[in-house]
């Protein structure tokens, strides 16, 4: 394993604070004792050999919840899955076709809590090969890399805005090319950002 990774594992190593899609709205208050469903999304990293890229997807436009989104492969932690890490590298698979035996996991980032109820937490793993990318029909509508660099790179993140629920709702975005990668998703990378920053 290259000093690179080894960088990567001291960093998520290390302790740090959960977020949430709320870290920008400190007017909502969230009740207390509400139930939140485990969840684990894999932040997949593959080595070019030229420098190292992330694997996202887009979410098929015709999905009822965040159609057309920016998102981790990833799900909730169904029960036959041992943990997060597990649910992570199983939805991994289905949603791209990404073999969990390529995968090394370098560590995890604490849980993020998302609007929609769930504790989703982020699994980075370095794929260590190639393999032949097979999007799930009717969910993924795009497989894609981005670099690392960009991600990782605090300066690069934005704070939006929209409308939600009838008030205005702050949320991090990290624009690729003709990619808007903003909500959960950019919050989980400014998460990462941040750690491999200190």
């Amino acid at each position: 394993m290259s000093d690179r990774f080894q960088s990567f594992r001291e960093a998520l190593a290390q302790t740090g604070v959960e977020s949430s899609d709320f870290d920008l709205n400190p007017e909502v208050t969230l009740p207390e004792g509400r139930s939140l469903r485990p969840a684990g999304v894999l932040a997949p990293v593959f080595d070019t050999g030229a420098r190292l890229e992330l694997i996202l997807t887009k979410r098929s436009s015709a999905l009822k919840h965040h159609p057309g989104q920016i998102a981790f492969p990833g799900g909730k932690q169904d029960g036959g899955d041992a943990d997060v890490i597990a649910a992570a590298l199983r939805e991994a698979r289905e949603e791209i076709g990404l073999p969990s035996e390529i995968v090394d996991v370098l560590g995890v980032l604490p849980a993020h809590e998302t609007v929609t109820g769930f504790s989703v937490t982020p699994v980075i793993g370095y794929v260590t090969s190639e393999f032949t990318v097979v999007p799930e029909p009717g969910e993924v509508e795009e497989v894609f890399r981005v670099p690392l660099d960009h991600v990782l790179n605090p300066s690069n993140y934005l704070v939006h805005s929209r409308r939600w629920r009838g008030q205005r709702r702050y949320y991090y975005a990290v624009p690729y090319g003709p990619y808007y990668i903003w909500g959960a998703t950019a919050r989980m990378l400014r998460a990462w950002a941040t750690r491999m920053n200190r």
